[in-house]
């Protein structure tokens, strides 16, 4: 690890340290004017904020390093699940205070998403309408394939497209793995049918979301009433409705201000999943609603065929414990990347 990233590293998890405690926290041997160079460039860079004076400054990680900085996932989920220092509650500043001022992609990587766009337009513009279709039903069969599986679902992809398109069943799997894939090509279908339904996103309208991916499963349809946890971390959602839709409403409203599509889709993804908003589906849901925005604007869908299962789960679970967003933004980026390559 370079001195630079390792000294946001130790401030990421000790706010407020002393220069003399930077030192002492860190495995860099430099000199105290070369640790000076370096904290005065993370602060220009926006990176780390500062206090005080003299001998009373004292230095933080700033708000977008903490969202941004990109964390190690081997080096940090090796620690169990209790030695790891995790913010254990919903983090209601984030939606209302940080992330509305925090630009989610860099320069470059909106540039490279833009170049992805570009050739998805120009692909689609050459395809026939039955073309389009094919690849739109292939991608959507895909997504409910991988949507299914992050959720514990056994269905393999070739079983996944003989239901899909078939109406048949694979032996040995139950009846709720079936409708949960079928669900998934409903809740596609409606969109595609209906690509101005999340314009603006409303809390009803991911209800109503929610609900056509959990028909005919044993799941509460409605924002929740009691609480819920969550496997492999100590994060506890908010377990108070009135809290949930607060919570809701302020991610809808989040996402209706963001200019970039790209950040509204992003932004779909995690926050549904952070909030927990219903008793089962989030992620499904936040996976169909962040497809939703994207089809909305003439965006390329995401399938999430490439992605490895426990890459996203622990994407998702440090965005949980650290407010951080990095190696998700990574997978969405990605899996943007695949989806313009692998269907149009």
């Amino acid at each position: 690890m370079d001195t630079q990233r390792e000294i946001l590293s130790f401030l990421h998890y000790h706010p407020q340290s002393s220069r003399t405690e930077i030192a002492e926290g860190t495995e860099s041997t430099v000199s105290d004017a070369t640790l000076k160079r370096y904290l005065a460039a993370g602060i220009s860079n926006g990176n780390i904020d500062v206090t005080g004076q003299g001998r009373a400054t004292r230095y933080s990680l700033s708000a977008k390093a903490q969202l941004l900085m990109p964390l190690n996932i081997d080096t940090y989920f090796a620690k169990d699940i209790d030695d790891r220092q995790v913010q254990t509650s919903f983090n209601f500043t984030l939606v209302t205070n940080q992330l509305p001022k925090i630009e989610l992609f860099t320069a470059e990587e909106k540039t490279y998403l833009e170049q992805l766009q570009a050739e998805y337009r120009r692909n689609i513009s050459e395809m026939t309408d039955n073309e389009y279709r094919r690849e739109m039903e292939r991608l959507g069969i895909d997504l409910s394939w991988k949507s299914s599986q992050i959720e514990g679902n056994t269905y393999s992809l070739l079983e996944t497209e003989r239901l899909l398109r078939e109406s048949k069943t694979a032996e040995g799997k139950t009846k709720e793995e079936a409708v949960m894939l079928l669900n998934h090509k409903d809740a596609l279908r409606f969109i595609l049918d209906n690509p101005d339904y999340l314009q603006p996103i409303t809390i009803s309208h991911i209800e109503d979301i929610h609900t056509l991916l959990t028909k005919e499963l044993s799941v509460d349809k409605g924002l929740r009433h009691r609480r819920v946890g969550i496997t492999g971390t100590n994060y506890h959602p908010l377990d108070n409705e009135f809290q949930i839709r607060e919570a809701m409403r302020d991610a809808c409203d989040l996402i209706n201000q963001k200019a970039n599509i790209w950040e509204k889709a992003l932004l779909a993804l995690v926050l549904i999943s952070y909030i927990q908003p219903f008793m089962d589906g989030n992620k499904r849901t936040a996976r169909i609603t962040s497809n939703a925005l994207l089809i909305a604007n003439g965006y390329c869908p995401l399938s999430f065929r490439s992605v490895d299962s426990i890459d996203y789960k622990k994407a998702m679970l440090i965005f949980y414990e650290q407010n951080n967003i990095s190696a998700f933004k990574q997978i969405f980026i990605d899996q943007y990347e695949f989806a313009v390559r692998e269907y149009f």
